[in-house]
């Protein structure tokens, strides 16, 4: 069963459904179940069909929240996502500029930093031991 995602080859293709409101996330058939967990992190709601042993997984933007809410918070997703090594689309319409870049400074601000190795230390007595004279 293709979708957006594995017709484009992207890992997320967020677009608004034809002949609907609802803003989809699809992802690439047999997309890790690391991505599908990482959208509903970012507030998106999982849908499954077949329940159970599901065939195909999607991700839509919750429909109780209001039009520019609901594009503020795909906006938001992307750059998680894109930290996470996730190739993603967005169909510009839905872009909303300002969401996208104060989620990109909280990113970056909340970024893990690699730990500095520091070399280990060289063992020294606290005296040097002396040596033995014979005479």
């Amino acid at each position: 069963m293709g979708n957006r995602a594995d017709d484009y080859g992207t890992d997320v293709e967020i677009y608004v459904k034809a002949l609907t409101t609802t803003i989809h996330a699809a992802t690439p058939t047999g997309a890790p179940a690391k991505l599908h967990d990482l959208l509903e992190q970012l507030g998106m709601e999982r849908h499954e069909y077949p329940v159970g042993t599901p065939l195909y997984i999607w991700h839509t933007v919750p429909e109780q929240l209001g039009a520019e809410e609901q594009k503020r918070l795909a906006s938001r997703a992307i750059p998680t996502l894109l930290m996470a090594g996730y190739k993603v689309n967005i169909d510009p319409d839905l872009l909303d500029e300002a969401a996208y870049q104060q989620a990109e400074r909280e990113v970056r601000v909340n970024k893990p930093r690699p730990v500095r190795q520091q070399p280990p230390r060289a063992v020294s007595a606290s005296r040097p031991t002396p040596s033995r004279r014979t005479p």
